[in-house]
């Protein structure tokens, strides 16, 4: 389904992001190809090179929030909230023009502390079941876990569509499933602690190629 666009279920929400890429907000403001240009030239590679900081104030943005950011700040609109279905289709618009790149390494891009962050929530023990990222993506990737293939965390396809949501979502969404899963209280949506750990990811997978948007069970 990945491989073949027109099976994947997850281009239905690319379609969407580059119809409101093109689309002038009703206030005026300019669409964002009007500021960007076309998608397929501005946005080649963007995916794989974020979380990022941001130039102005050197706050460290996920995809998403830059988004939300641009949106605000050049259209003067109410951002998207978080898991809305418009946000994840300009996310899987963008992300789409960084298929087959390589992830860049976020400590390569002065995001060194972030990692360190990342690394830590990754290795601590956490909720009722008191159990950590590194326990089951580390030390038993590959294994079976409720009939599920423990896979190694490696985020380069989000956002994406999972079966079982029978919709696009984000990496937050997936880390927060997790979260409730070992029966610990997520963080709130955009919180720095899930771009801290994204980053870490994204340093993990460093080198990998992109496959947003994916698909998977």
């Amino acid at each position: 389904m990945q491989r073949d666009d027109f099976a994947n279920p997850a281009m239905l929400g690319v379609a969407a992001g580059e119809a409101a890429w093109n689309r002038p907000p009703e206030n005026g403001k300019p669409a964002c190809s009007g500021c960007h240009g076309d998608i397929n030239g501005s946005m080649r590679g963007v995916d794989a090179r974020y979380p990022a900081r941001n130039a102005v104030n050197g706050a460290v943005l996920d995809l998403p929030g830059r988004i939300q950011l641009c949106r605000s700040q050049h259209q003067a609109l109410t951002p998207e909230p978080r898991e809305s279905a418009a946000l994840l289709a300009l996310q899987a618009a963008i992300a789409l023009r960084s298929r087959g790149m390589p992830v860049e390494a976020p400590s390569a891009r002065g995001l060194s502390d972030a990692v360190a962050r990342g690394e830590m929530l990754y290795r601590q023990r956490l909720g009722q079941l008191n159990l950590s990222c590194a326990q089951c993506h580390d030390d038993h990737w590959g294994r079976s876990l409720g009939g599920t293939r423990i896979p190694q965390g490696h985020p380069t396809g989000y956002p994406l569509f999972r079966l079982e949501w029978q919709a696009l979502g984000s990496l937050q969404r997936r880390l927060r499933n997790c979260f409730t899963g070992v029966r610990a209280e997520p963080f709130p949506a955009g919180a720095s602690e899930w771009i801290d750990l994204e980053i870490y990811l994204r340093e993990r997978a460093a080198g990998m190629a992109s496959d947003a948007p994916a698909v998977r069970p």
